[in-house]
């Protein structure tokens, strides 16, 4: 019992390097979401009941955001403060370690945590704005998120190479190669300086063109000019945001249901089955063909950011009722334990029955299908916008890139790099997976004792 005793106070020591760091991540992540849900959901109403807008729709739309985005920052504080505070039992740091000593999965996890974390400040590595601008000994940082825009004339160009006036936002890669021709200043452009949107008419190039170092497409571009390399690691970041967000929603609604059917049983298990079983049978792809149909149809322009949250939306809503069945089955599995029942002698209220003993002892059933629901929304997501019916164009998306790719094999080099991004991430996120269901194998380990 001593040895026990010693191996969990041991286990107080790294804790305090990044068991916090982590509760911090997952709280901040999954308050900002949660919060965001709600947010939105009631800001949609209240911006068409107080909204004032010619445009149709406008109340609606700018509700949904500033209620996202308030709600959002609110409930990441309050993310916070849970991370704070919460700490990982014992049994579930043994888990933890478990999965550092399998190898493949933790280092897979490192690359894809390494890759995630460098796509969210891609416009450092990947765009047409300079890193760093040098003119008349004044230092700009372009590429910095909300920084002043420049036009031609802020550094000293009255025409551009066209001959029209320089009135709008600087070319950078053309500044660049005047600089370095007059020696007037320095620019210092990202690796790849071109962005996901941008077409590169330049003269004497035709499109799509192959990989080429002296133009820095080091992918190639497609077949309107875009650089394949910058739509691949936007796609990237896209993606990614895309199916975390997907498997939180999923979770909360799965998770919830679940739990719901599996503690109480009865009549309240027998409704919900039946609702999930009818839910099942609705036709995920028609439902997302009449949506995006009714969305592309609607009286006024909507956002893109509204029309990735409408489908958000519908893949999740189509999506959560897996989950359910899994967590109903645990929970009715761990409420006939003497633990469940001690508690509820002991006078434990209903939620903290839940929370603080039936959830934690049925995590291994959560986390082990969360890397596969990642790539489950992967999939998804590419399958959608492969058949036009995902991310709004001009959205950089894999699927689209894929599309591309098949209609133009003379150009092998478009399909061939998104097929293997998507392959080397989802050979990631399964390696992960199996490392995962390794480490939290409830055979091995349990929280019951």
């Amino acid at each position: 019992m001593e040895s026990d005793l010693s191996h969990i106070n041991e286990s107080k020591v790294p804790r305090q390097r990044w068991e916090l760091v982590v509760l911090l991540l997952v709280g901040f992540v999954a308050g900002f979401v949660i919060g965001g849900m709600v947010g939105g959901v009631i800001g949609g109403p209240v911006g068409w009941w107080a909204g004032e807008s010619a445009e149709l729709g406008a109340g609606v739309i700018n509700g949904v955001k500033q209620g996202f985005v308030w709600s959002g920052a609110l409930g990441a504080l309050l993310g916070l403060f849970w991370g704070a505070r919460a700490k990982f039992n014992p049994q579930t740091l043994r888990k933890l370690k478990r999965f550092y000593t399998i190898k493949r999965g933790y280092w897979s996890f490192i690359i894809l945590v390494i890759a995630f974390g460098i796509s969210l400040a891609g416009q450092f590595f990947v765009n047409d704005r300079a890193l760093v601008v040098m003119h008349e000994g004044k230092i700009y940082f372009p590429a910095v998120p909300f920084a002043k825009i420049h036009y031609g004339r802020d550094f000293g160009l009255e025409k551009d190479r066209s001959g029209q006036e320089y009135s709008y936002e600087v070319n950078y890669r053309e500044l660049a190669e005047r600089f370095s021709d007059n020696q007037n200043g320095m620019v210092i452009m990202p690796l790849i300086p071109y962005n996901p949107y941008e077409n590169d008419f330049r003269e004497g190039l035709v499109h799509p063109i192959k990989p080429d170092f002296e133009t820095s497409h080091f992918l190639g571009t497609d077949r309107t000019g875009r650089d394949v390399f910058a739509r691949l690691f936007y796609g990237f970041r896209i993606t990614m945001i895309f199916a975390l967000v997907f498997m939180l929603m999923v979770y909360l609604i799965g998770v919830a249901v679940g739990c719901l059917m599996g503690y109480f049983g009865g009549w309240v298990d027998l409704v919900g089955q039946r609702a999930v079983e009818v839910w099942q049978n609705i036709p995920f792809l028609y439902m997302v063909i009449i949506v995006v149909a009714a969305v592309s149809d609607l009286p006024f322009t909507l956002p893109a950011w509204f029309k990735i949250l409408v489908l958000l939306i519908i893949m999740v809503v189509f999506s959560w009722t897996s989950m359910t069945y899994y967590m109903r089955t645990a929970v009715y599995r761990e409420k006939a334990r003497d633990y469940v029942a001690a508690a509820q002698l002991l006078g434990a209220s209903t939620p903290r029955i839940i929370f603080n003993h039936l959830l934690p002892n049925t995590i291994s059933t959560m986390v082990t299908f969360m890397p596969f629901t990642v790539a489950t929304a992967i999939i998804s997501i590419t399958a959608l916008d492969y058949l036009n019916f995902g991310l709004p164009k001009p959205t950089p998306s894999w699927g689209e890139l894929l599309q591309q790719g098949v209609a133009n094999l003379h150009a092998p080099w478009i399909v061939l790099s998104a097929f293997v991004a998507m392959v080397v991430v989802l050979t990631l996120v399964t390696f992960i997976g199996e490392a995962v269901r390794e480490a939290f194998d409830p055979k091995k380990f349990t929280t019951y004792e």
